[in-house]
């Protein structure tokens, strides 16, 4: 009789946790409304230029907008006063590229970039620095209140404009482009110029760098626990309401980086720029879904896609496809492509 031996060591089956599955529908977008534009284009450089200059215009809001859905998405906080770092920004930059126009307009790309990059870390540092006195002062006392945090924000937005015309003056101050970066690049016959492709970096960067901070690092671990519960945070011996402050602070510094790129975009200065652009990045944080940065991502390339393609096929849809592209996003889905906070 054979004696039968149980092994005691071996070690339980561990039954893998679900993942949710991945929502692919809001990724296809793009791409999708690239390749129906084409046959309505014609003509495929003009496709391409269109295309590329979207992409360009998108990847601009998204630095402006991603700064606000994240200070939304992680803090709760409505700030209607984003557009008032977008102007600083922008004219802090001055402070840099005015004296130093003799860089801007050598025929060097090296000097054009030293000069245009220390223009974007001063407006960077001015407005996270600004950012976090807004939130101190004025944005603290009214954590949880809706409704003031609007009135508030905008009145500071207000103030901030008046500001600008006491120290820069009220008359529109030009920013050309660096030598360099000005004219285009030549692709067959495809026209695309050299500003745009750099804009499409810099927004790409941007928001690789934020996708792997909020969600491959410890301080990105830290905020978004602190979101789903503070006290258990702070328990654990973290400060949470300091995260939050940096949170605040780097939003308002994308929002100083964006303005630097749209100043240049534009090659103007006024002190109402920053007013003017926050309605389309209301419209892109709407359309990507409240806190979303993934949304705000493919959101701002949508509308801008959606706005260079109406004005070359339709010009007079082009002044309302942005409201129109909100209305058919929100009857698809009505909390927006991605939505991570539920209000």
């Amino acid at each position: 009789m054979t004696d039968t031996v149980l092994d005691n060591t071996a070690k339980p089956e561990v039954a893998s946790l679900p993942t949710a599955p991945r929502d692919i529908w809001p990724l296809v977008l793009v791409p999708v409304l690239a390749l129906l534009m084409l046959p309505l284009v014609g003509s495929f450089p003009t496709w391409v230029t269109l295309t590329v200059a979207g992409l360009a215009m998108g990847m601009m809001i998204f630095i402006m907008a991603s700064g606000l859905t994240l200070i939304f998405g992680l803090m709760d906080v409505l700030n209607f006063g984003h557009g008032a770092f977008v102007s600083v920004g922008a004219f802090v930059a001055t402070l840099v590229l005015l004296p130093m126009h003799g860089w801007m307009e050598a025929d060097s790309l090296l000097m054009n970039l030293t000069a245009l990059g220390l223009a974007i870390l001063l407006a960077m540092l001015a407005t996270g620095l600004l950012g976090w006195a807004f939130e101190r002062v004025i944005i603290m006392p009214v954590y949880g209140q809706h409704l003031k945090q609007i009135l508030i924000t905008m009145g500071g937005m207000i103030v901030a404009e008046q500001m600008i015309n006491v120290i820069w003056g009220a008359e529109q101050i030009p920013l050309p482009l660096p030598t360099s970066l000005r004219g285009s690049i030549l692709l067959g016959d495809a026209a695309i110029e050299k500003y745009r492709l750099i804009a499409v970096v810099v927004g790409l960067l941007v928001f690789a760098t934020m996708f792997l901070v909020l969600n491959r690092s410890k301080l990105g671990l830290l905020i978004r626990a602190g979101v789903e519960n503070g006290e258990m945070v702070e328990a654990l011996g973290y400060r949470i309401r300091r995260l939050f402050v940096l949170v605040f602070a780097a939003g308002s510094a994308l929002a100083g980086l964006g303005g630097v790129m749209w100043g240049l975009y534009k090659e103007s200065l006024t002190a109402a720029m920053g007013g003017d652009i926050m309605v389309m990045v209301f419209v892109v944080i709407i359309i990507g879904g409240l806190g979303s940065v993934g949304g705000c991502f493919i959101g701002a390339l949508l509308m801008a896609l959606v706005a260079n393609y109406a004005g070359f096929l339709v010009p007079k849809l082009a002044l309302v496809s942005n409201i129109l592209l909100m209305i058919a996003v929100l009857l698809w889905r009505p909390t927006g492509l991605y939505t991570v906070v539920r209000r």
